[in-house]
């Protein structure tokens, strides 16, 4: 299956918005550019949404000056070319956490270490959300826990919770091939041994309970839909963190988290991106 990007040229607060609106259409990932915005869906989905994309596009152009708006077909082999080319090394939490590819020089000094293999799935620490996940990993106690990473992406905050000291760890994701993106950066990282990976969504909750930990870095609809589902599993006095949304819809995520039996510890914030810990009560 291959992904749509569309490519957005807007200022920075006509793209805040713009990437809200877009979230409530079939796009599921947003990158960040010094223009504007890339979101990706599916081709699939996308061919119901262009329309809408496009006079959604065209309504703020109307408010905005400099709104423009692209798209193109990203299959999984130009897109293994394009983040090769652009995929830098990354050292997070004031050097602690190395994020890097196999074809990156391995850093010194850092106390963990990350190797992640993209190809088609989002998460290599590059994006503000899952830098502000692996962060938000450092403050929570994960040895010896059972932790759940929903929509895992590459693997990446299952195989950080591993490197914690996590007993077991699953990950559940919704495409195939980012499932077994995930379980190869898993094999990378040598914690094969101690993560499950799964194709499927909240629907594969009950099964799995219960889970010391739930990280979930998707997007604030997904997470809006699917907080009972994440707090039924969690045990009781056990953590969710949550990123993928704006901090402006921190109130709306909290609410829903406190509705649902979970009490609000704090957040951190970077460029408008937001990771949130909750407790259940």
């Amino acid at each position: 299956m291959d992904y749509i990007e569309l490519t957005v040229t807007a200022p920075a607060e006509a793209a805040e918005i713009l990437i809200a609106e877009l979230g409530d259409l079939p796009f599921d990932t947003f990158e960040e550019t010094a223009t504007g915005f890339n979101a990706y869906c599916t081709e699939a989905d996308f061919a119901a949404a262009e329309a809408p994309t496009y006079a959604l596009i065209g309504h703020y152009g109307q408010q905005w000056a400099g709104i423009e708006a692209s798209h193109r077909v990203i299959t999984r082999q130009n897109w293994n070319a394009e983040w090769e080319k652009n995929f830098q090394p990354l050292l997070l939490a004031d050097g602690r956490v190395s994020v890097r590819a196999p074809f990156h020089p391995k850093p010194e000094g850092a106390e963990f270490e990350v190797v992640i293999m993209p190809r088609m799935s989002f998460g290599t620490g590059h994006h503000h959300t899952t830098a502000l996940m692996l962060e938000t990993q450092l403050t929570l106690e994960q040895h010896g826990k059972r932790v759940l990473d929903m929509g895992c992406g590459t693997g990446i905050l299952a195989i950080f919770a591993v490197l914690r000291g996590a007993r077991e760890v699953v990950g559940i994701d919704t495409e195939p091939w980012t499932v077994e993106n995930a379980r190869d950066n898993a094999a990378e990282n040598h914690v094969a041994d101690r993560t499950r990976m799964h194709l499927g969504d909240a629907g594969l909750l009950a099964a799995e309970a219960p889970f010391d930990v739930i990280l979930a870095n998707i997007n604030r609809n997904v997470l809006l839909a699917d907080i009972p589902a994440y707090v039924r599993v969690l045990a009781p006095g056990a953590p969710l963190a949550l990123s993928g949304f704006y901090e402006e819809d921190l109130p709306q995520i909290r609410a829903a988290a406190e509705a649902a039996g979970l009490t609000y510890e704090t957040h951190r914030v970077r460029e408008s991106w937001t990771a949130a810990v909750f407790r259940k009560r």
